[in-house]
């Protein structure tokens, strides 16, 4: 009788495969409220420190920036040395900087750790969906990061509802003081939880070599494709949501920084959307579900420019709803693409997500620029344009993946 030679991969219905998923629903939570917790109070920081509407947009900008910059250094990283210690270092880093953004005695102090803020919470997103890959079941890995995926829809929701009621109540000092200790004590479950690396296979870390690696991925039409769609659309998301608060705080609506808040619950539409994405790209392939997600996305778009409240909630829901799953789909893409073609899932899920940051930091910044210029109509137009060149890319990725599976 043959003995088993080694530990199975997780699957649904094993106390490990729960307990993982759960902390990574955790983790993905806490790390993007952390990330967005600036992101409702930017009306109150511009009148706080007295700065323009893109300005304010260099809180969430700055951190975005070195966010994307540090996954390129921290997937290789994570390829030589592990996931696990790489999540839990990044999650606790990540409370004790947010804690000390509440403390900021100036505006450029602020950026400044904001931007620190973003090498700190690059060490979960650079790890999370290679550790998935590794440790889960080929048939529930797209299942598990679509459950990853939707706690950070959850947390971008919570941390800015989160925010947003606090500095109503509190002021925007406590409002991210609060996120921060909410970023600790997630921590410290995430640390019982999350299981060890089983099947984690070290390669060596070699500056020749990963230079060679990257300029192989960048070669790969697939892998550009996808690193175009998470710049076009997640630059649109970011953009939308960077110019509503002063949409609402505006003339007709006038709403107070935690009632505007408010819209964010149609992040926990992103969160349900991920993971049923998920599941049907197992079934149906990921272009497929990828191109309906953008397609959902840029009507949610039209839809928000419409005045009536309603509608522009309406829109802010299907734009959600839309963006997360075609993310969800593109970050499991990406990463089985990878191991299709033997290269290092790692650093392929940090360029995607390099990409990914990039497109928040420039079109969150450009939304504050077309908010100042033309109002809601040149947000529109700039978010519009950027998801129409997402749908153009994944047709072609999907084009290109054919061969490859064949």
């Amino acid at each position: 009788m043959n003995q088993p030679t080694g530990p199975a991969p997780l699957a649904p219905g094993d106390d490990a495969y729960r307990r993982t998923t759960v902390a990574l629903f955790l983790a993905g939570l806490v790390t993007f409220a952390a990330l967005y917790c600036t992101q409702p109070l930017l009306p109150l920081l511009g009148q706080v420190f007295h700065v323009s509407p893109a300005e304010t947009a260099l809180s969430v900008s700055a951190t975005t920036i070195t966010l994307g910059l540090a996954l390129l250094f921290l997937g290789p990283i994570s390829d030589a040395f592990g996931r696990t210690n790489i999540m839990l270092a990044s999650l606790f880093a990540s409370g004790l900087v947010t804690l000390a953004v509440a403390a900021s005695p100036s505006w450029p102090v602020l950026l400044v750790l904001r931007a620190a803020l973003g090498i700190c919470v690059a060490g979960l997103p650079a790890v999370a969906v290679a550790y998935l890959r590794e440790e889960i079941s080929p048939g529930a890995a797209g299942r598990a990061t679509g459950l990853y995926i939707g706690g950070t829809a959850l947390g971008g929701m919570a941390g800015r509802l989160l925010s947003g009621a606090l500095a109503d109540l509190f002021g925007w000092r406590w409002a991210i003081a609060g996120i921060g200790l909410l970023a600790l004590a997630c921590a410290v479950v995430v640390h019982r939880l999350l299981p060890r690396s089983r099947f984690f296979v070290a390669q060596p870390l070699s500056p020749a070599e990963l230079t060679a690696k990257t300029l192989r991925l960048l070669r790969d039409p697939v892998q550009l494709a996808l690193m175009t769609l998470s710049f076009c659309a997640m630059g649109a998301f970011v953009a939308g949501f960077n110019a509503m608060g002063f949409r609402l705080e505006a003339p007709p609506y006038r709403l107070g920084v935690g009632l505007a808040g408010t819209v964010f619950l149609v992040y926990a539409f992103g969160s349900w959307s991920s993971a049923r994405a998920g599941r049907f790209a197992e079934g149906h392939g990921p272009a497929k579900v990828a191109l309906g997600g953008l397609a959902l996305q840029l009507a949610g778009i039209c839809v928000t420019a419409a005045e009536p409240l309603p509608l522009v909630v309406l829109g802010l829901a299907l734009t959600t709803i839309g963006f997360f799953a075609a993310h969800g789909v593109a970050s499991g893409w990406v990463a089985a693409h990878a191991a299709r073609q033997g290269l290092g899932t790692g650093q392929a899920a940090s360029l995607y997500l390099f990409a990914y940051y990039l497109g928040s930091s420039v079109a969150g910044t450009a939304a504050g620029w077309a908010w100042s210029a033309w109002r809601w109509p040149g947000v529109t137009l700039l978010t519009a344009a950027l998801v129409v060149a997402a749908l153009l890319v994944v047709r072609l990725a999907g084009r290109w993946e054919e061969p490859s599976q064949g």
